[in-house]
């Protein structure tokens, strides 16, 4: 009689492990109410193959256009848009809004519900000197795992009535995904709420608050990197950030950089 051959242990036990870590997933999406996706995650990615020019993304922009999304604006001149992500205060914002308005910039802001919810006065002041705040999900969760659309709108809309009870206005409909993740099923669902989604196409390791680059290291990926239509992600939790955004920014007009208004440009 032939015996039967079952698996080794090692790869039972890598199967056990896969089995547990998928039915914890989906049980903690199950509590909380949202179902998980079973599209594709995707983090989003980016590579630079040329100095001055934009780089290559893990998703195109012919792609991300079918649901209203950007990484990179066409430019026929040499226009940039000045993006930051926040989800809290701890402050360098003061000094960031200062080196805009010197420059004359109009930047966007995505915020999660915590910086709406504790930071009005900070919030107002970005709206009253002309800057656009978006919405970056009230508690930062990874969307890409959230695969139904009341889960989805909760996590938006949250951060629509926060904002309007601050400035009595609607919140402008530019999303960005907490952390750069996303599937199609995300976009479209977005796209369905009356949301742009906005990636980037410009970033450096700017968020970890404890170990934050040397100046001379923040110039050394953003002034060569930079490129006509780059929608730029900076983190205002950076104290690095707060520090060099003037000069930055100088950098940037004496290579013949503009400044553009992202949430006009795209209407």
């Amino acid at each position: 009689m032939k015996r039967l051959k079952f698996p080794h242990w090692s790869t039972l036990a890598v199967i056990l492990i896969a089995a547990v870590l998928f039915l914890a997933a989906f049980y903690t999406h199950r509590e909380r109410g949202a179902v998980p996706t079973a599209g594709e995650i995707t983090n989003w990615g980016l590579s630079f193959q040329k100095e001055g020019e934009p780089p290559v993304a893990n998703a195109t922009g012919e792609y991300l256009s079918q649901f209203d999304s950007v990484y990179c604006m066409p430019s026929e001149g040499k226009t940039i848009y000045i993006t930051f992500d926040a989800g809290f205060e701890n402050g360098n914002t003061e000094a960031i809004l200062e080196a805009l308005k010197k420059h004359g910039v109009k930047a966007t802001f995505f915020l999660v519900g915590n910086y709406l919810e504790t930071e009005p006065e900070l919030v107002q002041r970005m709206v009253s000197e002309g800057h656009t705040v978006g919405n970056h999900t009230y508690s930062h969760p990874d969307m890409s795992a959230i695969g139904d659309k009341e889960s989805f709108r909760q996590e938006l809309q949250r951060n629509e009535e926060a904002y309007k009870k601050i400035t009595g206005e609607d919140m402008p409909k530019l999303y960005r995904p907490p952390q750069g993740k996303f599937c199609e099923s995300n976009l479209k669902m977005a796209k369905e709420l009356g949301y742009r989604t906005v990636f980037w196409s410009l970033a450096y390791v700017d968020w970890y608050e404890n170990d934050q680059p040397t100046h001379q290291q923040a110039f050394d990926k953003l002034i060569p990197r930079v490129h006509p239509g780059a929608v730029v992600l900076l983190h205002s939790t950076s104290r690095t950030n707060g520090e060099i955004l003037d000069e930055l920014l100088t950098k940037w007009e004496e290579l013949g950089y503009r400044f553009g208004d992202l949430w006009k440009d795209l209407q």
